[in-house]
């Protein structure tokens, strides 16, 4: 069932849990100082030129076989992007690791929306539960953005190992919290994934267009928590 922002059931829900990229942080803005981050570098760096293959093929190969089932997920997304640029795995995991998951993470702090915080302080008052469920790793990225949910899910840990719209890391949220699927809350930015995700749950989610302005509409969330008693 798709939420309106402002017509949510706040009676039923026990728990919200947020998708991470592009959700919780504005990932244009953080985009567009990576790609500054990535010119300087290989502007110095050109007998690297090639990890701009690999990362460009890390995203292309995830988006592409999101719906494929793996046995290793965590080892098999590193398999797809050696063969499509033709390196090791372990070039990719390093590449992988400095781009993707280590240097943006300085630059995470000033991508955070400001309301966000308050969000979870709102839910937490409220005695809602708070997650995060992302196709990504997160820990790190919700350290920067000082950012403590309860529940923390990667789609690449080994007892998931499913990329969305597939819902096992929602249900392993909920399993986690203890709280039934239809007393959850998803909160995403992409419906074909996070929205098919919640779907194929069972779940009740809400989708924010980025295009509306996000710290705006977490404004709006904020506004609508303190109404409640």
């Amino acid at each position: 069932m798709q939420c309106e922002l402002l017509n949510i059931d706040w009676q039923k829900i026990k728990a919200v849990i947020f998708d991470v990229d592009g959700t919780l942080y504005d990932q244009r803005k953080l985009r567009r100082i990576m790609l500054l981050e990535l010119v300087r570098y290989y502007l110095t760096h050109l007998g690297e030129l090639q990890d701009l293959k690999i990362l460009r093929d890390f995203r292309r190969e995830r988006e592409k076989r999101a719906f494929e089932v793996v046995v290793d997920l965590d080892n098999a997304q590193y398999d797809w992007v050696a063969r499509a640029s033709g390196v090791s795995p372990a070039r990719v995991r390093r590449v992988v690791r400095k781009w993707i998951f280590q240097v943006p993470l300085r630059h995470l702090p000033s991508c955070s929306y400001p309301s966000i915080l308050k969000v979870f302080d709102n839910l937490s008052h409220r005695g809602i539960a708070t997650a995060t469920f992302s196709d990504y790793p997160a820990h790190e990225k919700l350290a920067a953005l000082k950012l403590a949910p309860q529940c923390n899910v990667c789609a690449t840990e080994r007892d998931i190992g499913r990329l969305k719209p597939a819902p096992e890391g929602l249900f392993a949220v909920a399993g986690t919290l203890g709280v039934s699927v239809e007393h959850c809350l998803f909160i995403g930015d992409r419906d074909d994934r996070d929205g098919e995700c919640a779907r194929r749950a069972g779940m009740p989610y809400l989708i924010l267009e980025r295009n509306s302005g996000m710290n705006y509409l977490f404004e709006t969330l904020n506004a609508e928590l303190e109404m409640l008693k």
